[in-house]
């Protein structure tokens, strides 16, 4: 039979709160540390962040690193909070390298391929006493390509929202985990369990190399099989391996 659990007095439910309220937790940064990752049911896989062929697979990782020595999270809660700030920060970087790369396609859109400006500074600003030098010239470049890309799309006013939101989300991030933190008093003990290290696993298996042999003549610039090669009656199939046979001396038959 389950045994029915005993009613607690009221006494020692006041004896229990007082000893919770005068506990502060682990002192040191090695508990601290553990006690971070108390009852932890999630995980944080850093690889599942990043922009494919832009950005560190473990940059985000490193910014969690850095925040819980900085904050020092003392519970799951604290620690979940850390990791958003931790992205916020990402969110952050990223929105600057999109800054630079609009920038950048500013330039590229009044810069010829051979180095050369589409469009020449006003003479009116170029005299004897004034010499316009390279910096000068691709500053008004750069304005003369934001006019052209502001003229025809609301892509920069986008760019400023975003950026403004990634802000938000950050200062937003940092008042969570100071909330998070005046509770410790409140928050009760959690059972520590040791972290799971994030396993990286290939999830597709590459494919052979050149399955289907074809001459080099065959093929496209960007490797595909040109017509009608890419038909499957023209698919050539790789000749069976000779069959070796043991070489030894002559069989007499008599």
């Amino acid at each position: 039979m389950p045994r029915t659990p005993k009613p607690v007095s009221e006494q020692q439910l006041a004896a229990n709160r007082a000893n919770a309220a005068q506990s502060t937790g682990p002192r040191s940064p090695e508990g601290k540390a553990r006690s971070a990752q108390n009852s932890r049911k999630h995980g944080f896989t850093a690889s599942a962040f990043p922009v494919v062929r832009l950005e560190e697979i473990d940059e985000v990782a490193y910014l969690r690193e850095d925040a819980i020595a900085v904050y020092q999270p003392v519970n799951s809660q604290e620690l979940f909070a850390i990791e958003r700030i931790a992205l916020a920060q990402q969110a952050l970087l990223r929105a600057e390298r999109l800054h630079s790369g609009m920038f950048t396609n500013c330039l590229n859109e009044t810069i010829s391929a051979d180095d050369r400006p589409m469009i020449g500074i006003s003479p009116h600003l170029v005299n004897e006493d004034n010499q316009i030098v390279k910096v000068q010239n691709r500053n008004y470049l750069l304005a003369e390509g934001f006019r052209r890309l502001t003229r025809s799309s609301p892509s920069f006013t986008l760019f400023l929202r975003y950026q403004a939101q990634t802000e938000r989300l950050y200062r937003r991030a940092i008042e969570d985990f100071n909330r998070l933190k005046a509770l410790r008093r409140e928050l009760p003990n959690e059972p520590i369990e040791d972290p799971q290290p994030e396993v990286k696993e290939t999830t597709c298996t590459p494919a052979p190399t050149n399955p289907n042999p074809h001459p080099p003549e065959h093929y496209g610039p960007d490797g595909e099989l040109r017509f009608p090669y890419d038909r499957p009656e023209y698919r050539q199939v790789p000749p069976p391996p000779e069959q070796e046979f043991p070489v030894g001396p002559p069989v007499d038959s008599q």
